[in-house]
């Protein structure tokens, strides 16, 4: 009822877990504005040759035309203006068609998404069906399930969000989903090619740049960063091109189909990503790219929120780490 997403992602009770979201004081919460900023063109070398990343190899020169980028991923309160004007309603939210799923009882097919749930013990790394729970009610309004809310999370990133739901809203608010080409460009932020997107360093300065996972994984996260969960928007500094977050938080649709060897064959100018979708472990699922990792990665488990790692989902499918933000080609 679910594919995984990112790094990996079954019926259940809501699952008793807490993050920094469900503390944020309810009351009087200042929004941030929306912005873009204009990422100038210029020519990188994308990809990586970090062997823990097959298929972002061979690493290959690319050619971008200039192009405005959201300088945060979409907010709730974004999200919600979109919703209030079209009546949309997102995947999580829909009710599920049992020609879709063979062999699940129908008393299952309820609406939901993937909730990221610590387990009580440690933990082999091998089955990601052991921190990831379905749970029926959950969706961008109730983040970690029927009981919860987004109030007083405006400023926070929208999330159970799936490729379907994203595109929507790109195309509402007159912009689209970023290519792969354009999301690494801009993650680099001019700079040259290095571990992270921000450097070497993990912690340079003896600092978290980013909002990735702490602690041992999927036991405990230490919230060494501020946040055991997601993080507002511009809670960390920006990069060079003065974007937020293109690092760890919530992973990010791109427009891209997915496709494992994409690279051996990707165009120098402006590409935009093979016809369709190839992903050798799931054959079958029709999958988009998604880049820059979540509040889970980390070097011990899930580490594609380094430079020129990538990601992929089925596009029908959302979790509670996994959002978006959109370009647009001019003014």
């Amino acid at each position: 009822m679910f594919s995984f997403v990112g790094c990996g992602n079954s019926q259940s009770d809501i699952p008793t877990v807490t993050t920094d979201s469900t503390k944020a004081n309810a009351s009087q919460v200042e929004v941030v504005s929306a912005k873009m900023v204009w990422i100038p063109g210029g020519s990188f070398e994308m990809g990586t040759v970090d062997p823990m990343f097959p298929d972002a190899q061979l690493v290959h020169k690319v050619t971008l035309k200039g192009f405005l980028m959201d300088e945060h991923e979409v907010t709730n309160a974004d999200f919600e203006k979109f919703v209030k004007a079209t009546n949309y309603i997102t995947n999580a939210e829909q009710k599920l068609d049992p020609k879709d799923y063979p062999g699940v009882p129908a008393e299952s097919l309820v609406p939901g998404s993937a909730i990221f749930t610590p387990t009580q013990q440690k933990v082999a790394l091998d089955n990601p069906l052991q921190w990831w729970r379905y749970v029926a009610g959950a969706d961008w309004k109730h983040p970690l399930g029927p009981n919860t809310s987004i109030q007083g999370l405006e400023n926070y990133p929208a999330i159970h969000i799936s490729y379907e739901d994203a595109a929507a809203y790109a195309k509402w608010a007159g912009k689209r989903l970023p290519s792969e080409a354009e999301w690494e460009y801009a993650a680099r932020g001019g700079r040259a090619s290095s571990k992270y997107y921000w450097g070497d360093e993990l912690k340079p300065g003896g600092k978290w740049v980013a909002n990735i996972y702490q602690g041992d994984f999927p036991q405990k996260n230490t919230g060494e960063d501020g946040f055991d969960g997601i993080a507002p928007v511009k809670s960390y500094a920006a990069n060079p091109f003065g974007l937020y977050d293109m690092d760890g938080n919530v992973w990010e649709w791109c427009n891209d189909f997915y496709s494992a060897d994409y690279y051996i064959q990707s165009p120098t100018n402006n590409p935009r990503g093979p016809a369709d979708s190839y992903d050798p472990e799931e054959p079958g699922a029709v999958k988009r790219v998604q880049r820059g990792g979540s509040f889970l990665c980390s070097d011990q488990y899930c580490i594609r929120y380094r430079s020129g790692s990538r990601g992929k989902g089925e596009v029908r499918s959302g979790s509670n780490n996994l959002g978006f933000r959109c370009v647009k080609d001019s003014v």
